[in-house]
């Protein structure tokens, strides 16, 4: 590479990681809000928190990476036509595509690590993620029992714990059970603890008792017992995973589905060879968008106040790119014949960016007047 190439790539990586770090952080707040308040209003720990927050980021970055490749590539041509930087390079005879070496290597080192995203790191996340919240959904103390409150778990069900332990022990439990209309009963023990059960959790309650009302005639009894357990079905119902999705299946599962592996996962044979060639398409995207962005500002000359226009272009041709990948990701999970239609949006946007640097690279015709 020449100086020149090396110059503009180091402009646009670092810019690149600038913009990164940014949406990253700005994708990961938003989601963070809504992940702290499930993960703490159901009793979780802030290391738990965290540990969501990681497992979330590699399918943020994968997202966020060809946005930041094409706002780079913008800002740093912009910025060198307000300079004359580019004007002076190509008063030198340098060509649209020629001046386009160093985005396309910088396109492709995106790619490179969007191609690692998808194939390793989001699946790798996706997997744990699943697995980290099939446990959490099973831990019934920290989700459905809180201490020093009132709770109703289920319609005509009142459950008070004095204290949970770090054990898991509960100390001091009072549960009302008003689900009959005939009777109610109460129970009081002075210690309790959570089991597992095949369907829901099952409460052991310890030296307590068991009052009886008997609504038709009136009368109480009472029971005591040294132990009673007591079954949460209907009340706390154990999630359990089902079985994988799509998205934490390996790239050559994908590619290749077994009859059993599409039982397993409840998809059709195309919607896993849509996923399965998606991993390969949207890397793509990472040269698709430098290059548009590239290829759009050089339309223009020299302005002091900026390539709006030129940007505005960019922008727009962003979307319809979009557009085209959104309908034809909707298509290619029709038929298995159609997978590769996900690899449309890429290369016509890649083909509109060459369309571009074609037209860019035309001598311009001087206005009339113009000395």
């Amino acid at each position: 590479m020449s100086r020149f190439d090396r110059y503009l790539l180091s402009q646009l990586l670092a810019l690149f990681g600038f913009f990164s770090l940014v949406l990253v952080a700005v994708y990961w707040v938003n989601r963070a809000v809504g992940l702290f308040d499930q993960l703490i209003g159901d009793g979780q720990s802030a290391l738990v928190f965290l540990e969501f927050s990681a497992l979330t980021l590699p399918r943020v970055i994968r997202l966020v990476l060809p946005i930041s490749a094409f706002a780079a590539t913008v800002y740093v041509i912009n910025r060198m036509m307000q300079e004359s930087e580019m004007v002076v390079l190509q008063a030198t005879g340098a060509s649209a595509f020629r001046l386009s070496r160093a985005v396309v290597v910088f396109g492709f080192a995106v790619m490179s690590a969007l191609m690692v995203l998808t194939h390793i790191l989001v699946p790798m996340s996706t997997a744990a993620l699943a697995s980290r919240s099939a446990e959490i959904s099973r831990d019934a103390t920290a989700r459905f029992l809180t201490e020093g409150r009132f709770m109703h778990p289920a319609a005509g069900i009142t459950l008070y714990i004095r204290e949970i332990t770090e054990t898991g022990a509960l100390n001091d439990i009072f549960l009302s059970d008003n689900r009959d209309s005939r009777a109610q009963i109460t129970y009081m023990a002075r210690r309790a603890l959570l089991i597992r059960g095949d369907v829901a959790p099952k409460l052991i309650m310890l030296d307590g008792s068991a009052q009886n009302l008997d609504r038709t005639s009136d009368r109480l009894s009472v029971t005591r017992f040294q132990d009673f357990t007591f079954d949460l079905a209907g009340l706390v119902a154990l999630e359990g995973r089902t079985g994988r999705s799509l998205d934490e299946l390996s790239t050559r599962e994908l590619l290749f589905p077994t009859p059993a592996l599409e039982a397993e996962i409840g998809a059709s044979r195309a919607a896993f060879l849509a996923e399965g060639h998606a991993r390969f398409s949207t890397p793509l995207l990472a040269i698709t968008t430098s290059l548009i962005g590239f290829a759009a500002l050089m339309l223009g000359n020299f302005s002091r106040f900026g390539l709006w226009r030129q940007i505005a272009l960019g922008v727009g041709l962003l979307i319809a790119v979009q557009m085209v990948h959104t309908a034809a990701s909707a298509e290619a999970l029709q038929a298995p014949s159609q997978a590769w239609l996900v690899y449309l949006a890429p290369v016509s946007g890649i083909a509109a960016a060459v369309g571009l640097l074609a037209i860019a690279q035309r001598p311009r015709r001087v206005a009339r007047g113009t000395p």
